[in-house]
């Protein structure tokens, strides 16, 4: 037997949609975690239409099946339901969405501001790749460590142990390099299993750039240029550069990154903005940079980047240039120049909130009108934790899938260590509000007694209520 989905699979609520919880025969993460399969997949396909005709994600005993592929499960499979229904939405492709809106800018800019020699853009744009990748394109591709934690199972959504939804947008690096693009930006969504706010979602968006350069790209302005080199032999790593790069190159390209993307900035936010460059480490770059712009009298991050690393190039049959490459989140910058309070609101349908972003000028100033704001109802859990097995980002994964988008936020309000047994409990407050209508506290009392019996069944835990 399998389960079909078609759209979300529990933003419901009301008497009338209740029944929609009998659907489940037993408990969700149980049959998600079951079924031990083995998987030789890889997924690098060009996503299928998204005019509406994507098929519809499925969940079988042995099998997800993901814009028109099928995957087999086994014991690694964690991917929901619930984030599966999102897969195919393509929010930043839906025209005069918020997302879009933000995608449109940024290539804007860099269409107008980079031109190529015979006078097209020099920045080619990605923006419809599928999000079901490899785990070696997600992580070695990038240099990831095995043994890092961004690789942990709790943290990420696996249709098997080798395939999984992208975490980043990055993940598709290698692969456009190695078909010969030096300039391109690209665009998608990434899944990430995370805690439960109003900035944080298992679905967002992010857009990054890469720019390669040759050596006479890079020197060919440069007095006596020509006597310069990309490389040295014999050099070591050091804070400023890697060991196969020269440190006038390494300069020259951090000041090209940094120029371009301080321009970009200027373009979003206006040319009176302040900047500053905080030092950082990501695998897959060095040296790394974080932006971060003063708004609202507090400085926020909005971007990283760096000089990639020479080891990706080299794999990608790039081994002769150097590159810098920068990633953003769309949700953030949007959040930030439209002043929307939610995250969960980018998701809404309600056509109050839509028409807001329907402008003639993708460059038109908007600044959301809150929608009228529906008052919360929160409610606790407290348990008993089993000896060993439980995360905390399960917890939270478990609470998307009951509760859905009526979840505002979840927060561990206090934590207990019996004296005398050594048994440790959590108490977790769950705040519900409804982003287009007052709930009731008998419908949310329904969809809180899901989740108690849902987390007694499949993390183990005790209840305390």
């Amino acid at each position: 037997m399998s389960l079909q989905l078609h759209g979300p699979v529990i933003m419901i609520l009301g008497p009338s949609l209740l029944p929609h919880f009998q659907l489940w025969p037993r408990p969700l993460l149980r049959r998600l975690l079951s079924d031990l399969w083995t998987n030789g997949c890889v997924a690098s396909c060009r996503r299928l239409s998204t005019d509406g005709h994507t098929p519809q994600p499925v969940i079988g005993q042995d099998s997800v099946e993901v814009l028109g592929r099928s995957y087999p499960r086994d014991d690694f499979t964690n991917v929901t339901p619930k984030t599966l229904s999102r897969v195919g939405r393509d929010l930043h492709n839906q025209m005069h969405h918020p997302l879009w809106l933000i995608k449109e800018r940024i290539k804007a800019h860099f269409y107008s501001s980079y031109i190529g020699r015979w006078g097209n853009p020099l920045f080619s744009v990605h923006d419809n790749l599928s999000p079901v990748v490899s785990v070696e394109q997600n992580f070695d591709s990038l240099l990831i460590p095995p043994d890092h934690p961004s690789r942990k199972r709790g943290d990420n959504y696996y249709l098997n142990r080798t395939t999984m939804l992208r975490a980043h947008t990055s993940a598709h690096q290698r692969e456009l390099v190695r078909s010969g693009l030096d300039a391109f930006l690209l665009a998608g969504d990434v899944y990430r299993r995370d805690e439960i706010d109003s900035s944080h979602y298992p679905v967002f968006h992010q857009m990054e750039g890469v720019r390669l350069f040759s050596n006479h790209e890079l020197f060919s302005q440069v007095c006596s240029g020509d006597l310069l080199s990309l490389f040295e032999r014999g050099g070591r790593r050091t804070p400023e550069k890697q060991e196969t790069h020269s440190l006038e190159a390494v300069k020259l390209l951090e000041f090209n990154l940094k120029q371009t993307l301080t321009r970009l900035v200027a373009q979003l936010f206006g040319e009176d903005v302040e900047i500053r460059w905080v030092n950082c480490y990501f695998p897959f770059t060095h040296p790394s940079f974080e932006m971060e712009v003063r708004f609202q009298g507090d400085w926020m991050e909005v971007l990283g980047c760096g000089v990639m690393e020479q080891e990706i190039l080299n794999s990608a049959g790039a081994g002769n240039k150097l590159g810098w490459a920068f990633g953003l989140g769309l949700e953030r910058l949007a959040m930030i120049l439209f002043s929307i309070p939610d995250i969960r609101l980018f998701w809404s349908q309600d056509e109050r909130f839509l028409k807001q972003f329907r402008v003639q000028d993708i460059h038109q100033p908007i600044v959301f009108q809150p929608l009228s704001k529906y008052p919360p109802l929160s409610n606790d859990i407290s348990f008993w934790l089993p000896d060993h097995g439980f995360t905390e980002n399960d917890f939270y994964e478990l609470v998307r899938s009951i509760g859905g988008d009526l979840v505002e936020k979840v927060t561990l309000v206090d934590e207990f260590t019996h004296p005398k047994t050594g048994r440790r409990s959590h108490c977790y407050r769950i705040i519900y509000r409804h982003m287009e209508r007052t709930l009731t506290q008998q419908e949310v009392r329904f969809v809180h007694g899901q989740i108690e019996g849902a987390a007694e069944s499949e993390l183990g835990v005790q209840g305390r209520y």
